[in-house]
């Protein structure tokens, strides 16, 4: 008698449900923290509690016009910290970035009137000269090793000297001669110095250069070879040359940045006032390094944003108008910037320390 074996339906045991296990490198960090990671978290709060405290105690603000001029004041720092911020995130800054303006819009007044050119070929020449100085900061510090606070400083007490020593002997004033009347000088106003009307309210052209200048740091940073660069000789610049980044080129562009910045800050003030003071200028270095410090850049390098100083600077210019549309005491001003500081490099620290943390 034979017996057959017949098979039965294969029986298949159901995977276990539950978590699946992760290691530490695979586990998905939860949104707040991601949102932490970014530098220029903690100053969006901070400037929009700046705006809401002022915003309460300060009723002019809520005009439209008011806010134009905080915004405008807002820009004329914001475009400078932009370059600044970057600088410091390639893990250098500069320290002759406040006189810097002052002389490239001396050199373009100067030039103009005395040699009586089309105001624009002072401009163009004063372009040239402020990427010059840039090219020197930059050249100075790759080929001598020495800090960058050592190089700027020196190169900031030069500029301050020779603005003042040249302006007195070619003008025999402290302040350049009116330019309004040259040619070309209402062409250049329209550029760096003009107003636009926007529902009734007179709004400074500084203020779309900031944002458009802000945009385009920004897609530098996040979607360009030159952005990784900047962040990886400002985190270690050796290992950034052992990988093949052009070391020299990124730390000597990114100081003729900073002169761009310069010239173009330096032109609307030229152009807004038709005239230019020789001893200004001093103590503005520190005002471009704050805002982007409160924006969350390192003054160690290799970390920040362009966004960020764009908040720090508006910061700066709310506290600046605020102070004064509250009608307090202006001299406070300084103390606030000051606390404002600190605030943000607390702020700051305790933002990445929560990022970082499992």
């Amino acid at each position: 008698m034979s017996m057959t074996q017949h098979a039965g339906p294969a029986v298949t045991t159901p995977p276990a449900s539950g978590p699946k296990e992760t290691d530490g490198r695979t586990t998905r960090r939860p949104l707040a923290l991601r949102l932490l990671a970014r530098p220029e978290v903690g100053v969006f709060l901070g400037a929009v509690a700046v705006y809401v405290f002022f915003l309460v105690t300060a009723s002019p603000v809520r005009d439209g016009s008011s806010m134009a001029n905080i915004l405008y004041q807002s820009s004329t720092i914001g475009i400078m910290a932009l370059p600044v911020a970057l600088l410091m995130i390639g893990g250098e800054f500069d320290l002759s970035s406040g006189v810097a303006v002052i002389s490239s819009a001396l050199t373009a007044a100067m030039l103009s009137y005395q040699l009586t050119l089309n105001v624009w070929m002072g401009v163009i020449l004063a372009l040239v000269f402020s990427l010059g100085v840039g090219l020197f900061n930059g050249w100075m510090l790759v080929k001598t090793g020495l800090p960058s606070f050592l190089v700027t400083l020196g190169t900031f007490l030069i500029l301050q000297g020779v603005n003042l020593a040249v302006t007195k002997l070619v003008t025999g004033n402290v302040a350049t001669d009116d330019i309004s009347d040259m040619d070309g000088f209402g062409q250049a106003k329209a550029v760096f110095a003009s107003s636009f009307d926007v529902g009734g309210v007179q709004v400074k052209i500084t203020i779309v250069w900031w944002l458009v200048f802000a945009a385009l740091a920004t897609w530098v940073l996040l979607r360009t070879k030159y952005g990784n660069w900047v962040f990886a000789v400002g985190g270690n610049k050796e290992s950034a040359r052992a990988v093949g980044v052009p070391v020299t080129f990124t730390k000597i562009s990114l100081f003729m940045l900073v002169g761009f910045g310069a010239w173009f800050v330096g032109m609307h003030q030229l152009f807004s006032f038709n005239t230019v003071q020789s001893g200004e200028g001093v103590g503005q270095e520190l005002i471009y390094i704050a805002a982007a410090v409160i924006g969350g850049c390192l003054l160690t390098g290799g970390y920040g944003s362009a966004i960020g100083p764009v908040f720090g600077a508006f910061m700066f210019g709310m506290v600046q108008q605020g102070i004064v549309y509250a009608g307090w005491n202006p001299d406070w001003f300084k103390a606030f910037l000051g606390v404002m500081l600190l605030g943000a490099v607390l702020i700051n620290l305790w933002v990445q320390r929560t990022a970082t943390r499992r």
